[in-house]
């Protein structure tokens, strides 16, 4: 082969690897994106779970949140509301989800109170769940229908007495916060009750106001709207103190029994093993969008108390919280199944 043969034969094959070494960068650059294992998050519409029927604070609160993630996570956020089995459905999807950071779950103490309840249950509080951040607090608030002859909690007691289990006590669902708040006020007052459950305070609001029951222990933001529109008649609320969207309205303490308090706690959960960055940003999303005054003078209007702390400041709380309940379920005597 002649001299100029070979020139041309380097050229030729100088020429055919060029691509290749051009295309050499590109193909290294993605084993390494792929080593860092970061996940590309969102790329649909995430959805919160809500427990309970529409109107009620989880409801609220579920609500509130979704439009206030939508914009900074570039996704629509959705709520589904999932009711029945004391909010057991909702907690078992949430559970048996994806953990790809696009199921969460809007949870509260039926969440670590209702293993003490039911004898069969699908999940485990602590076990099952990522928290993600605990969102608001809130006082659960005795209201009753306005043909009540009750102005009072005194004169509540009084009359539940008198009529010695025929007033009706409803809650937003067996195994809630108002279904043991009702229990453990009437053993601390001294009147027996027949206790209503519905599926969320929302439609317990609704039947209150149109006088189906006689009275109602439910989380505040899901009555008080009806409250000061005149609509129903609140008597007590059980903080520790007086709720500031409520100021005229006593606690159980004040009313003559202190030391009752019943506080609920809700927040947002992931399913177990959703990845770290996802559980970090939502975090921070989370606290971002809580902050906003448009969210946080809106929730504080309706009665609840915004909770701050990290995630493993509401992974502790909910630790607690499934710790605690055991003893105060077989103390009250409730059960369900």
């Amino acid at each position: 082969m002649s001299d100029l043969s070979r020139r041309r034969l380097f050229a030729l094959a100088a020429s055919l690897s060029a691509p290749l070494a051009l295309g050499a960068a590109p193909a290294m650059a993605r084993p390494a994106r792929a080593q860092a294992d970061e996940p590309i998050w969102p790329d649909r519409s995430l959805r919160i779970i809500v427990p309970v029927a529409p109107g009620g604070s989880l409801d609220i609160l579920g609500r509130s949140v979704a439009r206030a993630l939508t914009g900074p996570l570039g996704q629509p956020v959705v709520v589904e509301n999932h009711t029945g089995a004391g909010s057991n459905i909702a907690f078992e999807l949430t559970a048996r989800s994806k953990p790809d950071g696009l199921t969460l779950l809007i949870g509260s103490d039926p969440l670590t109170i209702n293993p003490s309840l039911y004898s069969k249950i699908g999940f485990d509080p602590v076990r099952d769940f990522a928290p993600v951040a605990e969102l608001v607090r809130a006082p659960q608030v005795l209201v009753v229908k306005n043909g009540l002859e009750a102005r009072n909690l005194a004169g509540f007691r009084r009359l539940a007495q008198e009529m010695d289990g025929a007033v009706t006590l409803a809650s937003q669902g067996n195994g809630s916060i108002g279904h043991l708040g009702g229990i453990l006020l009437g053993q601390t007052l001294g009147f027996n009750t027949t206790h209503v459950p519905y599926r969320g305070g929302g439609p317990a609001v609704v039947d209150l106001v149109a006088g189906h029951i006689d009275s109602l222990l439910v989380t505040l933001p899901a009555a008080i709207e009806h409250i000061r529109e005149g609509r129903i008649r609140a008597l007590a609320v059980t903080g520790a103190s007086r709720s500031p969207a409520l100021p005229e309205v006593p606690t159980v303490a004040e009313s003559g029994f202190p030391g009752f308090e019943v506080v609920t706690w809700q927040g947002l959960l992931a399913p177990a093993n959703t990845p770290e960055p996802i559980l970090a940003r939502l975090h921070a999303e989370t606290r971002t969008a809580m902050a906003k005054p448009e969210v946080a003078d809106n929730l504080r209007a309706q009665g609840f108390e915004l909770a701050s702390g990290s995630r493993e400041d509401f992974a502790a709380l909910v630790r607690a919280e499934a710790a605690r309940w055991p003893a105060i379920v077989r103390a009250s005597g409730a059960r369900v199944d």
